[in-house]
């Protein structure tokens, strides 16, 4: 059993509201994390036809078995259910109730604002971080960790990435995508996937990615969406700084797990990822969700962008550290170079409340440079902690160990 890093913030927030709720892709591991997290809690899977039709047709008396509470199981699938356990909340008023997870985050984000507006934590979960990655075993080469991506099945059982992957895509276009954006040209809908695995790491332009696909760019923006909501891709927002710069306004697409993006692009093993000419964009995406993770861990909502104007200048990623950003540079390859911290420099300049540097790059070697840090992906988690060595971390600080 892997213990998942989000844990102890699950634990302590389910102290302090009467419900929690956890979302995520797919087979990110959210049972595994609530079942284990409180065994003592009976567990209902509503994604049963029988145990739905029950939640359906009578909540009250549904709910009425779990007077210890319970671990509700994709309770988008019953969304009426949230406006029942509103009433239990307010009935009871205690904390630690009821634990709900959910596949579906707009949807499922929607109703728990509408009925339990204050009563539920909201925590997001994504597939292992690089740290839960090597506790399972993983290999540690980055070629590979891009084929294969950080879904935890693939890792537990040791199954081979591309029919795993192809499996879990499959899957989801026949069941989630008919159901979230009621799409029926999905063979247009898979097309349309492929296309924007293509274009990891770019500007969306909806335009464009319709065209390509055959579809208007109303159709390419409600398809994103439909992504989107299944955790299966985001848009990065840019950086907007009060600077007499023309900046760019059109978001950046990552997907939440490399290796999906990698199977998309028709990768079939690891062997090919080398000599890709999509490598460095994948690097990218795989950093930068995996400070994605760091901050939806510890329960926080990380507000990362990127900045790039119109003479090209260009960071990567910026992150928001207690009113200053630090920046973050991506390189996949493994020699350091000193033409790698130009821009940063040159950002620095521009942005003033800029207070640390770094270079992520795909080689083992670390660097300290005037202009910044040069940094493996193992020396990432402890830049994003800071030198201060504190973070925060469901409304408490951690000290974590110098």
């Amino acid at each position: 059993m892997i213990d998942r890093e989000i844990t102890s913030c699950l634990t302590s927030l389910f102290r302090q509201y009467p419900f929690v709720t956890v979302t995520g892709p797919r087979q990110s591991g959210k049972t595994t994390l609530c079942r284990a997290a409180f065994p003592e809690l009976a567990y209902v899977n509503l994604e049963r036809p029988d145990i739905r039709e029950f939640a359906q047709t009578d909540p009250n008396r549904f709910l009425a078995q779990f007077g210890e509470g319970a671990i509700l199981d994709e309770v988008q699938r019953v969304p009426e259910l949230l406006s029942w356990l509103q009433v239990l909340a307010d009935e009871h008023r205690r904390n630690g109730m009821f634990v709900l997870t959910g596949s579906e985050q707009f949807r499922l984000s929607d109703a728990i604002s509408q009925s339990l507006a204050g009563r539920s934590a909201l925590l997001r979960l994504l597939p292992f971080s690089l740290r839960e990655c090597r506790q399972a075993e993983g290999s540690e080469n980055v070629d590979e960790m891009l084929f294969s991506g950080f879904y935890p099945r693939i890792h537990d059982q040791r199954l081979d990435p591309c029919q795993a992957l192809g499996d879990y895509f499959e899957t989801y276009v026949e069941r989630d995508v008919r159901r979230v954006g009621e799409i029926h040209k999905l063979a247009d809908f898979r097309r349309f996937a492929h296309l924007c695995a293509g274009r990891v790491g770019q500007l969306v332009n909806l335009s464009a990615l319709g065209a390509d696909a055959g579809v208007s760019h109303v159709t390419a923006a409600q398809w994103l969406t439909v992504l989107e909501a299944s955790y299966i891709v985001f848009r990065l927002p840019p950086h907007f700084a009060n600077v007499r710069k023309r900046l760019t306004k059109s978001p950046k697409l990552y997907f939440h797990d490399v290796g999906l993006a990698s199977y998309l692009l028709g990768i079939e093993q690891a062997s090919q990822i080398a000599t890709h000419p999509l490598r460095g964009a994948l690097f990218e995406n795989m950093v930068i969700v995996e400070v994605l993770k760091h901050g939806w861990n510890q329960g926080r909502r990380p507000r990362l962008s990127f900045y790039r104007d119109s003479r090209g200048l260009e960071c990567n990623l910026l992150y928001p550290r207690g009113g200053k950003l630090a920046a973050v540079e991506i390189k996949s390859g493994a020699t350091i170079a000193s033409s790698w911290f130009d821009s940063l420099q040159r950002v620095s300049r521009v942005l003033p409340q800029i207070t640390r540097r770094a270079i992520v790059h795909g080689g083992q070697e670390r660097q300290q440079r005037s202009h910044g840090e040069a940094l493996p992906l193992t020396g990432l988690r402890e830049f994003l902690e800071g030198p201060e060595g504190e973070v925060r971390q469901c409304g408490t600080r951690k000290m974590v160990s110098k």
